[in-house]
């Protein structure tokens, strides 16, 4: 990278049980530039991934798991779209080596049924590693979702992108807390967030509904 870039670094803690808020403090008081945000518990990963993009303040911001599967490497290349005039530039597994064959199925098959009912594309396979200028930002920050889908918003918001892929690596430590239920509810909330079909499909169930008790009621009354 070049050297006269300022770096400053901010990390969520979220709700973790290890010696991680230990050594951030540590971290905190050795490098000025390094600071961190400790939540409670654990709010998940939308919480943290808000919380961090709030808590920046630099002219580009990039968002980065801390167990290395997101190649820090790539920043290099990333910082060099950006200067070509990109705001954005993500980034996506080329594959999905080393995961359980299940999940990726279920994953190709999110994509692909998110992106047939959805106006938003979704890029298969994208990280929420990415470079984005501070317009960016702000963009994705003024937006006052509840249930928030980051995939979703970092497309949904616009501008100027590209994907850059890489070969998927293993984390270095730790163990994933994503359960195939958790995956579930997450998709679902893609699904809400960002197609109207599901609640085309809850009205016209609605609709059928009342209109089968209505026929119902009126046999029995007629019945009686």
């Amino acid at each position: 990278m070049r050297d006269d870039l300022v770096f400053d670094y901010c990390f969520i803690n979220d709700g973790s049980e290890d010696n991680t808020l230990k050594l951030l403090r540590q971290l905190s008081i050795k490098f000025t530039n390094v600071h961190y945000i400790s939540f409670s518990r654990n709010f998940g990963k939308e919480a943290a991934l808000l919380a961090g993009l709030e808590a920046s303040t630099g002219d580009l911001v990039t968002v980065m798991d801390v167990d290395l599967q997101d190649p820090p490497e790539l920043l290099e290349t990333m910082y060099t779209k950006i200067k070509e005039g990109y705001d954005m530039v993500g980034t996506r597994r080329a594959n999905r080596k080393g995961e359980p064959v299940i999940r990726s199925f279920f994953s190709k098959s999110f994509y692909w049924l998110i992106n047939k009912i959805s106006d938003t594309e979704m890029v298969d396979g994208a990280r929420d590693f990415r470079l984005m200028t501070r317009q960016v930002v702000n963009s994705i920050l003024e937006l006052g979702e509840v249930n928030r889908f980051s995939k979703g918003l970092f497309s949904w918001v616009g501008y100027d992108v590209i994907y850059i892929s890489y070969e998927n690596r293993e984390r270095v430590a730790g163990q994933t807390s994503w359960s195939f239920l958790k995956l579930l509810r997450y998709s679902i909330d893609g699904f809400i967030n960002f197609s109207e079909v599901p609640l085309k499909l809850a009205t016209w169930a609605g609709s059928i509904a009342s209109v089968f008790s209505i026929f119902v009621s009126l046999l029995l009354l007629f019945a009686v």
